[in-house]
């Protein structure tokens, strides 16, 4: 199997894994991997719960598609943009997070220092403003907070992440969304209040030696 199919198969298994979190519904979602001057990335229409690997579009880097049958995701803007911003990044996941999509429709915040776990690996999860899915705005609303952030809540559309691979760009999505689970249950007993700075810092520290490899 060349690098191509696999980095294709690596995509559908994200998908399924996504399905079966309940972190997309049907069609919803989209998943992407950078691949040199391609991007494999997820089509438009398709249950990405039963996706199969022949259904991966290959786009070059301005989102014209080179490879596959029918259109890619309506958000390939935002997937290009982070790559052409960010050239660290190698994959982006977009998904439909009941939990996190919940919070941006309560106002809470989730950039708040709360759980020391989230300080070290994310640094903090800003939510971008509201922005019509699908269209040029979408992008522009996470242009300035992907350059610092890998976690990023989208208002009233979910969440997307984005990694060194695919399954790192996963990983930090289950981790975004457990994290609005427990903000929510615990802001139904109260304020939640924020770490203090001194530790905050004393996390900080860690996530950059986290990042790394120390």
């Amino acid at each position: 199997m060349n690098a191509q199919q696999q980095l294709k198969e690596d995509i559908v298994r994200i998908c399924g894994m996504l399905h079966r979190k309940n972190y997309l519904a049907a069609t919803d979602g989209n998943v992407s991997v950078r691949l040199g001057d391609r991007v494999l990335i997820t089509p438009s229409g398709v249950h990405k719960g039963y996706m199969a690997a022949y259904q991966v579009i290959t786009v070059d880097l301005a989102g014209r598609v080179l490879n596959g049958e029918g259109s890619p995701t309506s958000e390939i803007r935002m997937h290009l943009l982070t790559y052409k911003l960010r050239p660290d990044v190698a994959a982006v996941v977009h998904a439909h997070l009941p939990y996190a999509t919940a919070c941006t429709l309560a106002g809470i915040d989730l950039l708040e220092p709360i759980l020391p776990e989230v300080v070290i690996t994310l640094g903090g999860i800003p939510t971008a403003p509201y922005a019509t899915p699908g269209t040029e705005e979408v992008p522009e609303a996470i242009r300035d907070l992907i350059q610092e952030y890998d976690a990023i809540l989208l208002s009233r559309h979910g969440a997307m992440t984005v990694g060194q691979d695919v399954m790192d760009a996963y990983n930090k999505m289950e981790k975004l969304e457990h994290t609005a689970r427990v903000v929510l249950a615990a802001r139904l007993q109260g304020p939640v209040p924020p770490l203090p700075a001194a530790e905050v810092e004393k996390l900080r520290r860690l996530g950059e030696k986290y990042k790394g490899g120390g």
